[in-house]
Formats: C-alpha cells, structure tokens, sequence
C-alpha cells in the first residue's frame, strides 16, 4: 500500500463496533459520560453489533453500565446529551450489509474513527468490510488488546490490517501498532486536538 500522510484532526464520528459488550459495559459508556461531562465529546456516536437491540434498549444499557461502573448518581443534563449523540445498527460483521448501513449512517463524514471493542479474530473481518464499502480512505482505527495471543499471530493479524490500512491509521489502546513501531503516544478521544483517533477506556 502506498505511503500516505497520517490522519490530522479531530474525528467527526466515531463508531463503536462491539458497542453491547462487556468492555463497553464496564469501561467505555463510563468515560463517554465523562468526556460529555468535561465538553471534550463534540461528535455523533455510532453504534454496531450483532446484538438485535433497539436504541432506547441501548440507551437504557448505557445509563446501566455508567452508573454500575461507580459512576453514581448521573447528571440528567450530561446522559441526555450523551444519549443524544448515539444512534445502533445491528448486524453480522460478516455480512457487507452491515457495511452498507454503517456507510449511511456516517455519510458526509469525513474523518471517521473506528474502535474495534471485539476479539481479535475479527479485527480483521471488520477492517476488510470497512475498506470494501470505502469507508477506510480517511479513517483511523482503534484495536482493542490483545492484539493476537502470541507473536506469531500478532505478526499475522498485523499483516491482515495492512492490506487494508497504513501504519499510520492504525492504533492500539495505548498508541501505534506494536508490531510496526516502537510509539507509545496515547491515542486521543474524537473531539481531541492532534489527532481524534478514538477514545480513551480511562478519563
């Protein structure tokens, strides 16, 4: 794949695969609701699973999940406006469908983040599906750890995310992609001023 100049600027959308699982549940929803608290959220929040769930069931998991987390008693004023930025899309992450319906539902955005909340074994599934529906160009991607269960298979799924995407789209929980560079920066949340690559599990 040709060299290309890394993603600049904030996202303006950031899409959630894996949304309805357990590191959501625990990690992710608590420190949207504190970005929102803190004015560092200023973008649309989408959304996808396999799970068949409607956005109010949705909603109803997050303020759940928030508040489970430790978070107490929330601020009314900070959940709406958090739960106003999401929208859900269900689907099989195999199937190019799902694709096409996350494709409308970021359409006319131009910087998308992507954060992969799923096992490994489908990062690449997933990547695969974003780049054939084109939504990949201008986009970064966040993976979750761990990225493989040995070096043998990171190299491998390292191997699988490059045919789609460059070094420079790629992050980690804690910055670039281990296997192609030694960076440690950590990634940012979509509303960030260097580079909106995804957000952060910690506040």
């Amino acid at each position: 794949m040709p060299a290309k100049p890394p993603p600049t600027g904030p996202a303006d959308v950031f899409v959630i695969f894996g949304i309805t699982g357990d590191l959501a549940r625990v990690m992710t929803f608590r420190s949207l609701y504190r970005l929102e608290s803190r004015g560092l959220l200023d973008c649309p929040i989408v959304g996808v699973a396999f799970d068949d769930w409607t956005l109010e069931k949705l909603i109803a998991h997050a303020r759940d999940s928030i508040v489970a987390a430790g978070e107490g008693e929330l601020d009314e004023d900070v959940f709406q406006r958090l739960a106003r930025r999401l929208s859900y899309h269900h689907g099989d992450f195999a199937d190019a469908a799902t694709y096409a319906e996350v494709a409308k539902a970021i359409e006319g955005k131009r910087a998308p983040a992507f954060y992969l909340e799923i096992p490994p074994s489908l990062f690449a599934t997933v990547v695969d599906g974003l780049a054939q529906e084109g939504l990949t160009a201008n986009g970064r991607v966040v993976v979750e750890k761990p990225f493989g269960h040995d070096l043998a298979s990171a190299r491998a799924l390292d191997e699988e995310l490059h045919a789609s995407l460059d070094e420079s789209q790629i992050y980690t929980s804690s910055g670039r992609c281990p296997s192609r560079t030694s960076s440690s920066s950590a990634f940012r949340t979509p509303s960030s001023s260097r580079s909106g690559t995804g957000t952060s599990s910690t506040p």
